[in-house]
């Protein structure tokens, strides 16, 4: 435990009126209001004119995941209606392989109205292209669902895109509607795997992706599948009682590469990217360890002062990863970011603004330090939209 177990969560808060919560997204993403934060002085503009505030050179780093359509609705020959909201695979326990096996998986679920439905299997009719599909679900034990379904030559991928709702936030407050399979989802989303979106990302467009390139900008892609957690708001009054949710992360080889030799500014696009890239350093600090797993625990970076530095810590996971002829790192972590934490790599952050109370804010708090109730304040005060379908900001704290 560190002293950042110690810190109090109600020095975290503030005032939040539901009018001011995004309920829907603005029709053009990049039309969004963008506060920048540059060494303590508050500007704003919109978010398409990012290109021309960026540090010149600068590496963009995004997270590729996509959100799946992980909730799904039973109803019973009773009539009590039973949600089931998937989480990560359990059989296969691998992300890819589990959206391309049939006839059946295992995946780790929340349940919505467990009580009524403790044994039984249930099963939900649907008209797909004129062919009728049936999805039968089976709770086994601990959360954990076996699906089963026909046409068997289906994949757990197809059925979902058939059966499936994507998981809007919960606090909207409202149904997923037809708009939000698009606009929930950013334009470069690849890998299927998040039951939330990483929201940073929704404001950017092929078009302003394509002026960045031209602009110098590079670009970098990471995959970090966003929990359920990420909406775990902290009820305990101190951080030593909030248990961090498990996400899973991978990165290419070839992106460790790029993080050895690199000397420009990183700007991390989402919390999630900052949560993998600061994960990756720690996994370096014991990769060459002969009991080594690619697991980051929640205070683990709080128990020591290393004196490694990120580039040889990235040589520390290349090495790794050469000696087993790995081109991809799959990792999981629970890394929790407080104030006193000393980042490693992140030096910018593009992000939108964050519940009350929430680990995310907390990440914020960590960068911005004091100057977090500056920023927040300030969008309050300036008709800022928030949390996922709100609007974006842009932090260089040096």
């Amino acid at each position: 435990m560190s002293v950042g177990g110690k810190i109090r969560i109600s020095s975290y808060d503030y005032s939040l009126p539901d009018e001011r919560i995004a309920k829907y997204p603005i029709r053009d993403r990049d039309l969004s209001n963008l506060l920048i934060y540059k060494k303590g002085r508050i500007t704003e503009t919109v978010f398409k004119r990012i290109p021309d505030i960026l540090p010149p050179g600068s590496k963009l780093v995004f997270n590729d995941t996509k959100v799946i359509y992980a909730r799904l609705l039973f109803q019973k020959t009773t009539g009590a209606r039973i949600e089931i909201f998937c989480l990560e695979p359990v059989d296969p326990d691998d992300y890819e392989q589990s959206f391309q096996s049939g006839p059946k998986v295992r995946w780790k679920c929340m349940i919505g109205n467990q009580k009524k439905w403790k044994t039984g299997i249930l099963h939900q009719n649907f008209n797909y292209k004129g062919e009728q599909i049936t999805l039968y679900a089976d709770l086994l034990h601990s959360g954990i669902v076996e699906f089963r379904w026909v046409p068997t030559e289906l994949s757990f991928s197809e059925i979902l895109e058939i059966a499936g709702t994507i998981p809007i936030p919960p606090y909207l407050n409202r149904k997923a509607e037809k708009t939000d399979k698009n606009r929930y989802q950013t334009v470069y989303a690849r890998k299927k795997g998040s039951v939330a979106a990483p929201t940073a990302g929704l404001h950017f467009t092929p078009g302003l992706l394509n002026e960045l390139n031209s602009k110098g900008f590079k670009q970098s892609r990471i995959t970090l599948h966003v929990g359920a957690g990420t909406f775990k708001p902290v009820s305990s009054e101190t951080l030593e009682d909030h248990q961090m949710h498990t996400e899973h992360f991978s990165v290419k080889k070839k992106f460790l590469n790029e993080l050895v030799n690199h000397k420009d500014p990183i700007i991390a696009v989402g919390t999630t990217t900052v949560r993998t890239l600061e994960s990756l350093y720690w996994l370096g600090l014991k990769a060459n360890q002969d009991d080594f797993k690619p697991v980051i625990g929640q205070w683990e970076p709080y128990s020591h002062t290393p004196e490694t530095n990120a580039k040889e810590s990235f040589q520390n996971l290349l090495n790794y990863m050469e000696d087993r002829n790995l081109d991809q790192l799959e990792a999981t972590t629970r890394i929790i970011i407080v104030p006193g934490y000393q980042f490693r790599l992140v030096n910018g952050l593009i992000t939108n603004f964050h519940q009350p109370k929430s680990t995310l804010l907390l990440l914020i708090a960590a960068f911005l330090g004091q100057d977090w109730k500056k920023v927040y304040d300030y969008a309050l005060e300036h008709d800022f939209r928030f949390l996922s379908y709100g609007d974006s900001s842009l932090l260089l704290p040096e």
